[in-house]
């Protein structure tokens, strides 16, 4: 069973206050589910083939690629941004 410490220092990296109440409660659910771990690494995997998800559906998105719209178009949103440079529209920095 975990320690009523090793649920603070979980709450602590979580950012959740927990009454002592609570600490108790998540103590023995916690610990319920850490045993049921436990008990998966018993499992027997010698035949099982690894696989990195359950749906075998590939990726059906486009590639993106970069392409040149109309001129007139592409002119009239730069028209609309007080800076560009090189083709390319100028922001504010939002990180400091």
């Amino acid at each position: 069973m975990l320690k009523k410490e090793d649920i603070v220092h979980i709450a602590t990296l979580a950012r959740i206050g927990l009454k002592d109440a609570e600490i108790e409660k998540y103590q023995r659910e916690l610990s319920l589910i850490l045993d049921y771990f436990k008990k998966l690494e018993n499992a027997d995997t010698e035949n099982i083939q690894p696989i990195g998800h359950i749906t075998g559906v590939d990726n059906v998105l486009r590639i993106d690629e970069a392409f040149e719209g109309e001129v007139d178009v592409r002119e009239g949103i730069f028209n609309n941004f007080p800076d560009t440079r090189n083709n390319k529209v100028k922001v504010k920095s939002i990180l400091a």
